[in-house]
């Protein structure tokens, strides 16, 4: 593992990124009722892998992430948002008409606005580790 920051940025970078990924999906779960949802998760995601991205560089990172390509969660946001507006429509309700399911056994109700918040969650997270790793890339290439 080649280390392109310093000390104190590769040790901040292995002490945050969890705790912000874990903040992130706290984000995520708490944006129906209160400020929060899956932009600004994706945006707390983003920052963690970027922040590591920085201290690590693009290899470390993309080993982070268990080879699953930025692109790739692009994709899985866009369908996820598109899959949330179907169930309304097979209960013969307009498009982005809210459903809820309650999970027996637990405390927790199951909805269409997650589902399209976790879509977009993974679609910002996706653009901006894409963006940023590109442009990492392409300046490790110049002179």
């Amino acid at each position: 593992m080649v280390k392109s920051g310093t000390i104190i940025l590769n040790t901040a970078a292995r002490l945050l990124m969890p705790l912000q990924l874990l903040f992130s999906v706290f984000l995520l779960l708490r944006g129906h009722d209160e400020p929060g949802g899956g932009f600004i998760a994706g945006l707390v995601a983003a920052g963690a892998f970027i922040l590591y991205l920085f201290a690590f560089g693009v290899t470390a990172t993309k080993e982070v992430l268990r080879m699953v390509d930025p692109r790739d969660l692009i994709g899985m946001g866009l369908l996820l948002g598109t899959l949330s507006i179907l169930p309304a429509w097979f209960v013969g309700e307009p498009f982005f008409t809210a459903q809820w399911w309650e999970i027996p056994g637990i405390d927790f109700k199951a909805s269409t606005p997650l589902i399209f918040d976790i879509g977009v969650y993974l679609a910002v997270l996706g653009t901006l580790l894409a963006v940023i790793m590109t442009l990492m890339e392409v300046d490790k290439d110049e002179p």
